[in-house]
């Protein structure tokens, strides 16, 4: 087989060595624009894991590399004066340039045929004289750039500005440097590859950049500068602004200007027996991991999917689909870490040792419990204003005390009859109430019959609904003190039967009803309607009431724009489109007690183009408190049939984030929260103030109980009922209780938790 390799950068090169160590009668050339000591950049790390596979695949390069890593294990966090360190996380590095020659010694030996300093023929002439042509040309790939139909590019380019910088500083850690200027507020990320040098990339958002004195001569990021010049200007501000952080040390150049970051993904990766690799098919932010190691993973699948696969087509759809997922699970996390560093003004305010808490979380790949074994001297840190864990601290919405942070969320359990509800929610509810949740939400309750989701939804308009719900409640609350809350809703153009109500005459869906648009008459009713279940709820014994002003219900439908075509004064800006949702909520506070929770649900973003923006969430929930909630239940989407959203472990708890730290509102997150790790690094970190727990409550009912036996707390905020006590305590499993015999001679010390990087530089000679 003939392949061809378009980029002579760690990727390349390492699938070049691969190949050809797999194969040696393969004929595998390499096209390098650029000579074999031409590098930029400066340090590379790789995590452990990655390490395991290039020593399995090859360990020429293995050992190689590892005789010259830069190895720690600390993260330090500098902000507002104080450093916090957290130890146990494991790193090695090692400079771009010794990286480089070490892939190209391999090539060398086994007799890959590299040409520097020669431009690639052009991608369809390679895929038509070679068998396979692998491109590693780089985030402004040719090749992608030739199949532009086929690979359709989404090329997601940031506003915020960064530059890659080295330093002569010796850093003992990866350090994050948070620096809060009167301009704003810049961070640096540095860490050590070698014993004399360190990797140090600055960024900031665009408005800092430009009024701290940045941008200097270079124009936009750079742009009037030659290929490979540095913008010594900009590096002169940057070693000026950050000079107590260098401690007399130079910033280095090395092609170094101010860039926007790219998150580069594509539709489909090979085109025919063409293939793109490394930063060509993806990338993900610097915060959170190292394009040279998605690359060189890449290089290792494509080379063993040559190796299992007959022949190059089914090689390349079982290589995409082996790295695909692998690589979008990196660019989640490298988007969650990205966005966290442009809203890093958001969290200054922060005690050190929250913040450094809430920076080490912010992908969600790390976690309370993922740090609480590497460091547990750290989160016994952040802990020190409360050492219980983060989800049985108690907090007050409005009147009503919560013993914990759990609220199991409204369900729509559709077994009313005619609105009423019967045995099934009182099981429903009764169990839940038990189960050690802080509050339980009733729902979806409609407010009216021409305003329920289906024929099984319940209700709260009549007098038999009415002294129902209070059979519930009194069961519930003789049996815990856990607060009961109950969803009022109006369900809009997703009501069933007819005719529908909406703020505009726009069906669901191609197959739904068209509703009329609601008159004045028609929200006066609504809003006596909303007002009249409010009183109910409160005679019921409810403790809190939700408002559902989310998921496309009549509320939601005034409040997105892609719902709300009016053109009177309840149409238009959304201060407008805020007006009858406010009259319902003003209406509603007037006769709910003060001593008891009124929520709002939000839908804060509708994930459909058009829709509502973050500044958009942030006004309606700034609104919504003026008004009278107490907090905001922020979820997102169902607004639009045709919505996208992107579905994922806690994917909405960043807009619950926004507001919280945006508004200072109390917010309760949502959204695919199944964990107790998860939940605690959520309110440690103060993303929410409370998080809802849904599917995971229904899979287990005593979930919050079994989250306190995990964890080892037996205290108030989690009361188990007095007949259930006996079952507390973890039951035994088989073997459970065997005790290992001792199968080692010598017992290997354990690995230590701080470990610096302190190279030892020989003394020059005399």
């Amino acid at each position: 087989m003939r392949i061809a390799v378009i980029g002579g950068g760690p990727g390349g090169l390492y699938f070049a060595a691969l190949a050809k160590q797999i194969s040696p009668q393969w004929e595998v050339t390499v096209w390098e624009r650029n000579a074999p000591d031409d590098t930029f950049g400066f340090g590379v790390v790789f995590s452990d894991e990655t390490l395991d596979g290039i020593a399995q695949a090859d360990p020429f390069v293995h050992a190689a590399m590892s005789a010259e890593f830069a190895r720690w294990s600390d993260i330090d966090v500098r902000h507002r004066g104080r450093t916090v360190t957290s130890g146990g996380h494991g790193f090695a590095a090692l400079g771009r340039r010794r990286l480089l020659e070490i892939l190209q010694d391999r090539c060398a030996a086994l007799e890959v045929d590299v040409r520097y300093r020669t431009q690639s023929p052009p991608p369809e002439q390679l895929a038509a004289e070679y068998d396979l042509v692998v491109a590693c040309d780089g985030v402004r790939s040719a090749t992608r750039a030739a199949y532009a139909d086929t690979f359709a590019a989404d090329l997601d380019e940031r506003a915020g500005r960064y530059m890659w910088l080295g330093t002569d500083k010796v850093f003992e850690a990866f350090t994050f440097i948070v620096e809060e200027r009167d301009f704003g507020t810049l961070q640096v990320h540095a860490y050590p590859y070698d014993a004399t040098r360190s990797t140090f990339i600055v960024e900031m958002d665009e408005d800092t950049w430009q009024r701290g004195g940045f941008a200097g001569s270079a124009g936009s990021a750079g742009a009037d500068l030659a290929p490979g010049a540095s913008d010594e200007e900009g590096i002169r501000r940057c070693e000026e602004v950050l000079a107590g952080h260098l401690d007399g040390h130079r910033l280095i150049p090395n092609n170094s200007k101010w860039l926007r970051f790219t998150t580069v993904r594509n539709q489909t990766w090979r085109h025919g027996n063409t293939v793109l690799l490394g930063d060509a098919a993806h990338t993900a932010h610097f915060s959170i991991g190292s394009g040279t190691k998605l690359a060189m993973e890449d290089a290792l699948a494509l080379a063993a999917c040559l190796h299992e696969h007959p022949d190059v087509e089914s090689a390349l759809a079982a290589y995409e689909d082996e790295r695909r997922p692998v690589v979008e699970s990196t660019q989640r996390a490298a988007q969650a870490s990205l966005e966290w560093f442009e809203n890093i003004d958001r969290y200054t305010g922060q005690d050190p040792h929250q913040f450094a808490f809430n920076l080490l979380t912010r992908s969600r790949r790390v976690t309370y419990d993922n740090l609480r074994v590497r460091d547990e001297e750290f989160i016994t840190a952040v802990n020190s204003s409360a050492p219980v864990p983060p989800m049985f601290r108690p907090f007050r919405i409005g009147g009503l005390r919560l013993r914990n942070r759990i609220v199991v969320p409204p369900m729509a359990l559709s077994t009313a009859v005619d609105g009423v509800p019967g045995d099934f929610d009182l099981v429903h509810l009764g169990t839940q109430s038990l189960g050690g949740a802080a509050l339980v939400i009733a729902g979806m309750t409609a407010v009216s019959a021409d305003g329920r989701t289906d024929a099984g939804c319940p209700g709260l308009w009549t007098d038999e609904q009415e002294a129902a719900w209070r059979r519930i409640t009194a069961f519930a609350h003789g049996q815990s003190d856990t607060c009961l809350g109950i969803q009022l809703t109006h369900a809009g153009r997703r009501a069933a039967g007819g005719p529908l109500l909406a703020a505009s005459p726009l069906r669901w869906d191609e197959g739904g009803q068209v509703p009329r648009e609601a008159t004045r008459a028609d929200m006066d009713l609504v809003v006596r309607d909303f007002v009249r279940a409010a009183e109910r709820a409160d005679r019921a014994g409810f403790d809190a009431l939700e408002l559902q002003y989310g998921h496309g219900h009549l509320m939601s439908g005034f409040l997105s724009p892609l719902t709300n075509r009016r053109t009177d004064e309840y149409g238009g800006p959304v201060a407008d489109r805020l007006r009858f949702p406010l009259e319902v909520l003003g209406a509603v506070r007037a006769v709910w007690p003060a001593g008891k929770a009124l929520l709002v649900r939000v839908s804060a973003a509708d994930w459909a183009e058009g829709g509502l923006d973050e500044a958009d969430a942030v006004h309606i929930a700034r609104a919504l408190a003026a008004a009278g909630a107490d907090a905001i239940d922020v979820s997102t989407g169902e607004v639009v049939s045709h919505e996208q959203p992107p579905f994922g472990r806690s994917y909405q708890t960043p807009y619950a984030d926004l507001i919280r730290n945006t508004t200072g509102v109390a917010t309760i997150a949502v959204g695919a929260i199944s964990t107790y790790d998860d939940v605690n690094s959520v309110i440690l970190a103060g993303r929410a103030d409370l998080c809802a727990v849904g599917r995971a409550q229904l899979h287990d009912p005593l979930w919050t109980l079994h989250a306190a036996v995990a964890q080892g707390y037996r205290g108030p905020a989690a009361p188990w009922a007095r007949s259930w006590r006996a079952g507390s305590a973890r039951p035994p499993a088989a073997r459970t209780d065997r005790v290992p015999p001792r199968l080692e001679l010598l017992r290997q010390p354990a690995a230590p938790v701080h470990q610096r990087w302190l190279p030892r530089v020989a003394a020059p000679a005399l």
